[in-house]
Order: C-alpha cells, then sequence, then structure tokens
C-alpha cells in the first residue's frame, strides 16, 4: 500500500515517473477536480432508480485524491486493473470503480484546457519569405494511430494497413506558437483518411477568424476546407517531372513549422494508455485521449508560467 498520496508526495521523483506530474502540480489539479468530482457523485447517488440511499453501502477503500492519483497513474502507465489494485491496496473492482468515475472528470477537464490560439496577439514569430502565403496564426494538424483488440465484428472496418493490424486513429490539433493541445476529435477506426477525420472533426466551427490550419499531404484540399481559405499542406512532387528547387526549400521550411505538431503527439504518447495496444475493445478510447491532453496542458502551463 506504497502507492497512496500521503506516502509518494515523500518521495517525488517516484511520484513524477509514475504520473508524469510533480506533486505540487497533481495537487494543484486535485484542488481544481475536486468540485466537479463531488457534483458527479451527488448526481450518481440521487440518479432515478437508485435503490441504495445516499450514504449506504461499503465505504470505498480508497480516498477521493487516491482515486484520482490511481487513475493517473493509470493513464501513465496502463498496468492491469489487478496490478493496480494491488500497488493501492484494494481489489481490483475498487481500481476499475475508481477510474470509471474520475475519467469522465478527467475528460471535461482535459476539454476546458483546450484553447484556440488568439489572433489578436501582436507576438508572433516572423514567417520565412517561402511561407508568406501560409497563415500566420496557425493550429497543426496531425494524426496518430492507436493498435486495438482485434474486433470480433467488422473486422475489415478497423484493419490499418499503414500499420498491418487493427487501429483507431486520433486527431489532433496543436497551438503552433505555445505547443497545448487546442482540440482533440473523436476517435475514428483506423483506415479513415486523414481528411475525413478532420472533416468531421467538428475543428472547422472552432477555429477563431484569421486562424489556419497546416497539415500534411494526407490533408489535401485543406485550404478550401477552411472557412478562410487559411490552410496549407507541402507541395506535391509534379507527375513526371523532377521536383523543381524551389518547392525543396518550401517544403523544409514548412516541415520545421509542423514540428510542434510532432512534439505534441509525442508528449501525448508518454502516457502508455496512448502507446500499448488498447485493451478496452475501444471503448472510451476518446475520453483517455481527452483526459491526457487535459494533462498534458497543465504541464506546458506550469512550464509557461515559471
Amino acid at each position: 500500500m506504497i502507492a497512496r498520496l500521503e506516502h509518494l508526495r515523500h518521495h517525488p521523483a517516484a511520484f513524477r515517473a509514475l504520473t508524469g506530474l510533480t506533486v505540487p502540480l497533481f495537487e494543484a489539479l486535485a484542488a481544481d477536480l475536486m468540485p466537479a468530482h463531488r457534483a458527479a457523485e451527488a448526481a450518481r447517488r440521487a440518479r432515478p432508480g437508485r435503490r441504495r440511499a445516499a450514504g449506504a453501502g461499503h465505504p470505498f477503500a480508497l480516498a477521493p485524491a487516491d482515486q484520482l492519483l490511481l487513475t493517473v497513474v493509470w493513464l501513465r502507465q496502463y498496468p492491469t486493473q489487478e496490478v493496480l489494485g494491488y500497488l493501492f491496496g484494494a481489489s481490483d473492482s475498487a481500481a476499475k470503480r475508481a477510474i470509471d468515475r474520475w475519467l469522465p472528470v478527467l475528460e471535461r477537464a482535459g476539454k476546458d484546457t483546450m484553447r484556440m490560439p488568439d489572433p489578436g496577439r501582436g507576438r508572433r514569430q516572423p514567417l520565412p519569405a517561402l511561407l508568406r502565403g501560409t497563415p500566420a496564426v496557425a493550429v497543426i494538424v496531425d494524426t496518430f494511430e492507436q493498435r486495438v483488440q482485434r474486433p470480433r465484428r467488422r473486422q475489415r472496418a478497423y484493419y490499418s494497413g499503414k500499420k498491418r493490424c487493427h487501429t483507431l486513429k486520433s486527431q489532433v490539433a496543436i497551438d503552433e506558437e505555445t505547443g497545448r493541445v487546442a482540440h482533440v476529435a473523436a476517435s475514428r477506426p483506423g483506415p479513415w483518411a486523414d481528411i475525413r477525420v478532420l472533416r468531421r472533426s467538428g475543428l472547422r466551427g472552432r477555429l477563431p477568424e484569421g486562424v489556419g490550419a497546416l497539415g500534411d499531404l494526407a490533408y489535401p484540399g485543406i485550404a478550401g476546407w477552411h472557412p478562410q481559405g487559411l490552410g496549407a499542406t507541402p507541395r506535391r512532387k509534379p507527375k513526371g517531372r523532377p521536383r523543381p528547387p524551389r518547392d525543396r526549400r518550401y517544403n523544409r521550411a514548412f516541415a520545421r513549422r509542423r514540428v510542434p505538431v510532432e512534439h505534441g503527439i509525442g508528449r501525448l504518447r508518454r502516457y502508455e494508455a496512448l502507446a500499448q495496444r488498447d485493451r478496452h475493445r475501444r471503448r472510451g478510447h476518446t475520453a483517455r485521449v481527452r483526459a491526457v491532453a487535459g494533462l498534458v496542458n497543465r504541464v506546458i502551463d506550469h512550464r509557461l508560467a515559471a
């Protein structure tokens, strides 16, 4: 029973290795989320058809802060529920209940941290002359795939020829200036084309006026998709002809501009719940991505404020 907050807070290196957060950052997270957790618990106990009176039943083995810690450790390390329960001195069913109660709270908190860039800010890095035709303020869009268990039905619908396995695809939009996650789309089957995921993501309606979107070659026609035409991709090689030197220079400059989205996806996938094979039959995948995005945004905000 050493994996409890009262014990782990005295071992900051182990705490950060287990959660990806520092002790003060986790305590600030717990303080911010406790009101939402209490409201969710009150709604659960007052739901129609509940047979037990409020407060009835066996008391929970873990305090609310330890339940949150357990959920963050689960997202970061992705152990089985039996291992997780053993680490926290609780049963595997108690570990599952803690995750079921805290993951929706973390998902909502993650969505609350997602903000689009402010086009009115004056502090912007100057663009190279080659990129003057691209949006000055933009989010960078990309996707990543996570392997899932082979579906019992509709197996071909989830089989990704690129990864040669069954996958789910997640699309994220990253603020170019800060590296924060600005939007997470609903998870889609791995074979879906990236541009199709983008069109179904709802990102278009969230982009402020003057904020563009940058994508790679998997997003053809992104300029026409954008409500103001503020979209850009690398330049394709002309068919049957060599690539012009100017296009090579443009693509190198464009690739440097897309670095934040690669770093952002790397930060997300340091959480093993988004890196290992999904063990939950694709259920709750979007919630996990958004919960992790919220944790990543909090770490970035802490660094920017320091």
